[in-house]
């Protein structure tokens, strides 16, 4: 039995840092293998905060709100000009 009056030691595992891009392609992988749309569910997260578009299969919808909307925006646009070839100036 332990003792109660004794100091106990939690010990906190930390997540593991993950990047927009890493967590994007959980998201979306995990939309399509629930059979939804994964552009347009993740369209509607988006545009509406509502983290429901997301499924929560694989942990997609705990991993998408740790991120900032604004951080899932500049990167889709960054990714999006950088495939247009518009960032060679």
């Amino acid at each position: 039995m332990a003792d109660l009056g004794a100091t106990q030691v939690l010990k906190v595992v930390q997540d593991k840092p993950m990047s927009v891009d890493d967590i994007l392609e959980i998201v979306y992988k995990a939309n399509k293998e629930k059979g939804y749309d994964a552009v347009n569910q993740i369209t509607g997260y988006l545009v509406s905060d509502d983290p429901t578009y997301i499924t929560s299969y694989n942990d997609a919808r705990k991993l998408v709100r740790r991120l900032e909307r604004d951080e899932i925006i500049e990167e889709l646009i960054s990714s999006y000009v950088k495939s247009k070839g518009w960032d060679k100036n």
